[in-house]
């Protein structure tokens, strides 16, 4: 299993950790600040989840206007430990 960081930025949250399995599948996503209640409901609905099927259905989605969201970042962070981007 490896573990993965990730520095936020245009959001609430300063960081992402979480972990891809040997099979592909996120585990253990944990954001550091960004508003309580939508992160941890982001992080419960990646879990299990393949990276790839995460990092497609939360790419893009904005927040207030500023091009980016917390979803989005943890898609950016994952496209980014799958190399992706």
């Amino acid at each position: 299993m490896a573990k993965y960081s990730y520095v936020t930025s245009g959001v609430c949250s300063r960081a992402v950790e979480f972990e891809i399995d040997d099979t592909g599948v996120v585990r253990n996503v944990r954001f550091d600040g960004g508003c309580n209640g939508n992160t941890q409901g982001v992080c419960a609905l990646a879990e299990g989840r393949k990276a790839t099927e995460v990092c497609a259905c939360l790419s893009g989605i904005d927040c207030k206007g500023r091009g980016t969201s917390c979803p989005d970042q943890l898609s950016r962070a994952i496209a980014e430990a799958l190399g992706m981007s």
